[in-house]
């Protein structure tokens, strides 16, 4: 519902809304909270993998149902047609989910080209819609020596510039070596403890949202200007 901003010249005022409490949900949805994990190496044991698998068991026991992508025969961004099949298989996932989980390995303090080149497929339209917009995002990442966080914060500005709604928490497992058994099962810890509630709030802010997420990045700039109009004034050659 539009409203009369005299004082506002610059606004369109048919499409300038006031967000009110009514416009949200009245109901909630019943099924499971759609959950895609995605890993950053292709080491046969690869600690981010690992601990994307100990997510996803937590996850389950929250009442999630989830999805693991494995990267493995994913060829680099434009390397090959959007019609390979890992291609195809990646981005409806992307569609099917809800919220996700990004887990890399540092490498040369930073996120990984493997996980890197999983978001790079994913296009900024699939169908006419964002593939990622409005949904949940939970950033990890392990170390193979002391802790630290720059590709989280890396992963962190990749969700916001693809419209996810990334948790405050996050997970820094350090010298991952360390905290796996030979089963491949993390080991009781304060790192394990920390992926369980980032893991449970990841649940919280999807049961949350995942009801609104339409109405959450609905935009006055979108409403104002198509998105055709917008990508012809900024591919306009002369300006």
């Amino acid at each position: 519902m539009s409203i009369s901003t005299p004082a506002m010249p610059n606004l369109d005022n048919t499409q300038f809304q006031a967000p009110k409490v009514h416009d949200f949900a009245k109901t909630s949805a019943q099924h499971k909270p759609k959950i895609l994990l995605l890993y950053g190496s292709l080491r046969t044991r690869s600690f981010s993998r690992l601990v994307v698998e100990e997510s996803a068991r937590l996850l389950e026991a929250m009442g999630a149902e989830t999805r693991i992508f494995d990267p493995t025969g994913l060829p680099l961004p434009d390397g090959d047609a959007a019609t390979h099949e890992k291609v195809l298989e990646l981005r409806e996932l992307m569609m099917w989910s809800e919220g996700q989980v990004w887990c890399s390995p540092e490498r040369h303090g930073a996120m990984t080209g493997i996980l890197k080149s999983q978001i790079d497929w994913v296009p900024l339209n699939l169908g006419g819609v964002r593939p990622t917009q409005g949904k949940t995002l939970a950033v990890m990442q392990v170390c193979g020596g002391s802790q630290s966080f720059n590709a989280v914060n890396q992963m962190r500005i990749l969700g916001r510039w693809m419209r996810m709604l990334t948790i405050p928490n996050q997970s820094s497992v350090a010298k991952a070596f360390m905290e796996f058994d030979d089963n491949d099962r993390m080991k009781a810890s304060p790192f394990y403890n920390r992926i369980v509630d980032v893991l449970e709030e990841l649940m919280k802010f999807t049961l949350l949202t995942r009801d609104n997420s339409d109405y959450l990045v609905d935009r006055y700039s979108e409403r104002v200007e198509s998105a055709e109009q917008v990508s012809h004034r900024v591919n306009q050659r002369v300006i």
